[in-house]
């Protein structure tokens, strides 16, 4: 139903006077922590990605924003509340030539809360449990260790129920009391005389601060908040295959709720560093270079090629240039937890000798003239026709 949708600037984790920007950075980051593709035939993170998608298309918009701002999901959505008889705001139905009618509110009061900044009439119950905010955190990860998976510890600072008031806030012994000004409910309604009548106007209680309690003698471990800020070690484990520039999510690892309420998330943006043998590319493959000498190119040669999982022999076949590539299926990165795996590719270079002495050039020199240039070299001789024929 579209009264159990969450507030949207909860969904992508702002606040309400998040930038442009910052909206679409966080889309982004969580959008690549549900997108479909990486988690197949999961319904939840299927149904997160496309409220996460609808959070968006709201707040990236600055038209539909405001409206949401202003009249919340009433504003957005023209079948919001229908099934209570609401009748959405499509065209602010609800007025007409002689006046108000409740064709698009509960009444004058709803209309009057919501172009006066009081909002919806119903306000959420200010003592009812809240999720705790998510939280992130860095990793740097060795070469290795992104590809096989590992084991890593994380230091973390999140909110924590306070051990002393156990969340009440209220210091031991007593007890926060409710709200004589709004019985608790956090919110007054003002009552205004007009020239057009009398208008009514909910409003945060003054007295409480909206909290709908008071407290008269704070906890002194956390001054009557009921959470104090704790950093701690945690050990995640991290699955083969991470790569750079990933984030990587802990489910309830985050800060802790309120009043009751579930613990956030945990975000760890992972960075790994670079290895000078092997490099990722796509993902889940890995590349590296192979120099061999000019005879192993010429003859051909069976050699060792390093890949993550140790030495592989492979027979390079004579005749092979520079810059030739080879692949080796299934010897790249993990995919997580799949037994899928990347491809290996390997580039051949060709290690020009130095520093020969006499002997060796004469032999080198009675090498070459043995050859036979159009069959031997047929790329050089190639590239000589054309050029003769270019410039007949």
């Amino acid at each position: 139903m579209a009264e159990n949708k969450r507030d949207y600037y909860e969904v992508l984790g702002v606040d309400k006077n998040a930038s442009a920007d910052d909206i679409k950075k966080a889309f982004r980051k969580q959008a690549r922590l549900y997108h479909p593709d990486l988690h197949p035939n999961d319904k939840e993170c299927e149904a997160k990605f496309k409220e996460i998608n609808e959070a968006h298309d709201v707040l990236s918009d600055p038209d539909k924003r405001a409206k949401y701002d202003q009249f919340g999901f009433a504003g957005v959505d023209p079948n919001y509340g229908a099934g209570a008889g609401a009748g959405g705001f499509g065209g602010f139905g609800g007025f007409s030539s002689g006046g108000f009618t409740s064709g698009g509110f509960g009444g004058v009061d709803d209309i009057l809360n919501a172009f006066f900044g009081g909002g919806s009439s119903r306000r959420a119950n200010p003592n009812a449990p809240r999720r705790g905010e998510d939280i992130e955190t860095n990793l740097t990860l060795e070469f290795m260790e992104a590809c096989k998976g590992t084991q890593a510890n994380v230091r973390i600072t999140r909110m924590e129920t306070c051990p002393d008031c156990h969340g009440s806030g209220a210091a031991k012994g007593t007890s926060k009391r409710t709200c004589p000004d709004c019985n608790g409910t956090g919110s007054v309604k003002i009552t205004q005389n007009t020239p057009f009548g009398a208008f009514s106007q909910t409003t945060r209680c003054n007295k409480c601060g909206g909290k709908g309690t008071i407290i008269d003698d704070p906890c002194s471990t956390c001054s009557g908040r009921g959470r104090v800020r704790k950093t701690i070690s945690r050990t995640v484990g991290i699955q083969p295959g991470v790569y750079d520039g990933a984030t990587m999510s802990v489910r309830g690892e985050g800060s802790q709720g309120i009043n009751g309420g579930p613990s956030g998330d945990l975000y760890i943006n992972i960075r790994v560093k670079s290895d000078p043998i092997f490099e990722r590319r796509d993902t889940f493959d890995i590349w590296t270079e192979i120099p061999l000498t000019y005879a192993q190119a010429a003859l051909g040669a069976k050699i060792d090629v390093p890949t993550i999982d140790g030495n592989v022999s492979y027979d390079v076949p004579e005749g092979t240039q520079p810059g030739t590539v080879f692949r080796m299926r299934g010897k790249g990165v993990k995919k997580g937890n799949s037994p899928e795996r990347g491809d290996h590719y390997f580039k051949i270079s060709i290690e020009v000798p130095k520093g020969l002495n006499r002997e060796q050039k004469e032999l080198l020199e009675q090498f070459e003239h043995s050859l036979d240039q159009k069959k031997n070299y047929k790329k050089r001789e190639s590239f000589f026709d054309k050029l003769k024929e270019k410039f007949k």
